[in-house]
């Protein structure tokens, strides 16, 4: 192993004042390799460049790709990656439930029988009684054929994937405010702001390569200001000039009241207002500014300071900092999105942007974090979601519909024109018997659902066919058939990232037992259901890309240029991407930057996404969480991820110096509540929910607010997702992970 957990904290504490944050620096790569492989980080949506070293067939080490937007550095996840390979619990032949056991069986044996139960699922139920869920760590050639095979093959929508639990609610901002998906600003933005607008995000232990660029863009100039919005006092909140600790639930009313701020101190931009932005309220009747402004006076910062959590002071503050800066860059991540107003959180965000004119300019964005590394350039770029198609394209348009039949060669108006189940109606559907059949790819619902116990009954009815690497994750305990994928670097293919950005995942090593790339067992499994052949030609997933490439070619997200060959060569490149020497577009709606815009268009901001080519600044009022605490459940419980831990553990679990660091799940309690509880650090306490209760040992301390508890949610021993809520918002159908009701008893 490269670098041991305490070295790499040692490399963290000398780099600057700063990295006792859990900063990242460069990792050590080792010596004697044979050859370096270019490839992407496993983990979060940062989509950091790594360079992987391989000796005699195995990878011993993993640096950071200096010729990435990371240049060189990695965190400790990062530059811990090799171990997760070579994991015991690999899955590394097929396996078949017998009289209640996983048992191996041959290929034939697995592919036959899914293909079997599907096929007969289908022709007595019909296509939508069967459905695919996958992941935004999947590759985008694997999504995007898996969407092909159902929505084209198969003949239903029911296809969705995890990120409808992370991002849906960001994807929901974007398209209702500008049209189009996906940020407009890229990361060299952290590099010219004077202003972070960090919102809902603990970027220092969820996007930490990140967090460092923010922190060094701080250090180097002492005007930059950083705004953090976070019930807790995280690692990030602790380099903010102004942390807003909000009460959990009521950060819409403090959006709408740094606009009323910026208005009042005429902060705001009227030219770019009356050039290029619409206003709508939720019935999405258009208004004028006038209205707008009548509108944000409810929100006068005395008015709703009490509501907020913070004072009024503060507010003002805040709205000073956002509009007098320069440029302004918000960053927000699950903190907005796992909300029943999600979509609102977005686009109130966005227009701060729009009401100020911070858009399109170096520093100045409103930028959605992901949590995944393939979220955007997989599910929500290829339109592995039950209501898209691939480039931006919608089910529900005929015109979207007809577009993609073309271009797949199928007739035309033979896809199913309606939406299929969105991921919790999919899993509820399994509940009452309507989805029989169900297919997952890199994936581990059992563990990452909310209301976890809800759905455990339909996950047993379910005849359940897993693509998963490592024989511990939860799902498969409710497996009836397991396919062994390659694993990372034991196949090709691309990861697209926050900033748009296309890597390619370069093939370094073989993959071990029977295990075959994802792209392959999907291709032979739907030929085994009865998918014509020549729907899906595809050889290996360069033929995949290949088509997916002409594919978005018509679109706005028009990426023809990112060919195999260039991806080879380069670090990534940023979409769109029209031709093979284009560079790659840092911002979007930019004369001059985006090629969707023509270089003689009259206006210097193109919104193209809407019908009128203005982006909308909505009126959305403050609207309280699914589940508030009450006098039964007094506490509200929120969830969310740790420096070292990724996700459901199933691959950081893998990593020894990881899992001695952080072995289980805890619950950070306020000294105040701890103190009227009898509850010291350390002691038991019972966390308890409508839906069910669990255990924990007590952080106890001043990193939450009052009232508010915290848990990480990697554990497998410990499933926090047995107590959350599976409250959606209306628009987005992401579940509101972030706020549930509980009681809190010492144990």
């Amino acid at each position: 192993m490269s670098l041991s957990r305490r070295d790499f904290i040692k490399q963290v504490a000398a780099l600057s004042a700063l990295t006792a944050l859990g900063i990242p620096t460069k990792a050590k790569a080792g010596d004697g390799v044979d050859f370096w492989s270019k490839a992407v980080c496993r983990y979060c949506g940062t989509g950091c460049g790594v360079m992987v070293g391989v000796k005699d067939g195995k990878v011993i080490t993993v640096k950071g790709d200096p010729n990435n937007h990371n240049k060189g550095l990695l965190c400790l996840k990062g530059a811990l990656l090799a171990p997760v390979i070579y994991a015991k619990e690999r899955v590394t032949k097929p396996l078949i439930r017998r009289n209640g056991k996983l048992e191996p069986a041959s290929w034939d044996e697995a592919l036959d029988l899914t293909a079997r139960k599907f096929r007969e699922s289908i022709d007595k139920f019909g296509p939508d009684s069967v459905g695919y869920y996958g992941s935004g760590q999947a590759l985008t050639e694997e999504t995007y054929l898996a969407s092909k095979m159902f929505k084209a093959g198969l003949k239903t929508n029911n296809v969705e994937g995890n990120p409808r639990l992370c991002m849906a609610s960001a994807v929901g901002g974007y398209t209702t405010t500008f049209g189009k998906d996906e940020p407009c600003g890229c990361f060299e933005d952290i590099d010219a702001t004077s202003c972070f607008f960090i919102f809902g995000s603990n970027t220092s232990e969820c996007h930490p390569v990140l967090f460092r660029r923010i922190a060094a863009r701080k250090q180097n100039d002492p005007k930059v200001k950083v705004i953090v919005v976070d019930p807790r006092t995280t690692n990030t909140a602790r380099i903010a000039d102004l942390h807003l600790r909000v009460k959990a639930g009521n950060d819409l009313a403090l959006l709408n009241a740094m606009a009323y701020v910026i208005f009042k101190e005429e902060l705001d931009d009227p030219r770019f207002i009356r050039k290029y932005v619409h206003f709508k309220d939720n019935g999405k009747n258009s208004h004028s500014l006038e209205e707008y402004l009548q509108f944000l006076e409810e929100y006068a910062p005395e008015k709703v300071a009490d509501t907020i959590g913070v004072s009024a002071e503060d507010i003002w503050t805040a709205g000073r900092m956002f509009g007098e800066s320069p440029a302004s860059l918000s960053l927000w991540c699950m903190g907005a999105n796992q909300r029943t107003r999600g979509v609102w959180a977005n686009n109130l965000i966005s227009n701060l942007h729009l009401i100020t004119g911070k858009i399109g300019k170096p520093g100045s964005s409103p930028f959605s974090l992901t949590g995944q590394p393939n979220a955007c350039g997989g599910v929500r770029d290829t339109g592995g979601l039950s209501h898209l198609l691939p480039a931006g394209r919608v089910i529900a348009k005929r015109e979207h519909r007809n577009q993609v039949e073309k271009q797949w060669g199928i007739p035309k108006d033979s896809l199913n024109p309606k939406p299929g189940l969105h991921t919790m109606a999919l899993f509820e559907a399994m509940n009452k018997g309507k989805v029989n059949c169900l297919l997952t790819l890199c994936t581990n619902p059992a563990h990452s659902l909310p209301n976890l116990l809800k759905y455990n009954s339909g996950m047993k009815k379910c005849f359940m066919a897993c693509i998963e690497a490592f024989s511990d994750a939860k799902t498969l305990e409710f497996a009836d058939v397991v396919f062994p994928p390659s694993f990372w670097v034991e196949r090709e293919g691309v990861f697209g990232c926050s900033e748009r950005r296309y890597a390619l995942v370069g093939k370094a090593i073989d993959a071990p037992g029977e295990c075959r790339d994802s792209v392959n067992i999907l291709v032979d499994l739907a030929t085994r259901m009865g998918v014509d052949p020549k729907l899906l030609p595809y050889k290996d997933s360069t033929d995949v890309w290949n088509e997916w490439r002409e594919v978005s070619s018509i679109t706005p997200y028009n990426f023809k240029g990112i060919t195999r060959e260039r991806l080879r060569k380069e670090s990534g490149i940023l979409w769109p991407c029209p031709t093979e020497d284009h560079p790659g577009t840092k911002r979007r709606y930019v004369r001059g930057e985006d090629p969707n815009i023509p270089k003689d268009y009259p206006n210097k901001y193109w919104f193209y996404g809407n019908p009128d080519g203005r982006a909308i600044v909505w009126m959305r009022p403050q609207k309280p969480p699914a589940e508030p605490a009450d006098a039964e459940y007094p506490f509200v419980l929120t969830t969310g991820r740790v420096i070292d831990h990724w996700h459901t553990g199933t691959m950081t679990n893998k990593v020894p110096e990881i899992n001695k660091s952080f072995p289980e799940a805890y619950v950070e309690l306020n000294d105040q509540d701890a103190a009227r509880l009898k509850v010291q650090n350390g002691d038991n306490v019972e966390l308890i929910s409508r839906r069910g209760a669990m255990v924990f040992q007590a952080r106890v301390g001043d990193v939450c607010n009052p009232g508010l508890v915290f848990v990480p949610w990697f554990d497998p021993d410990k499933l926090i997702n047995e107590l959350t809520i599976d409250a959606i918002d209306p628009g987005s159908k992401q579940p509101e992970f972030k706020i549930c009701a509980c009681k809190v008893r010492k144990v």
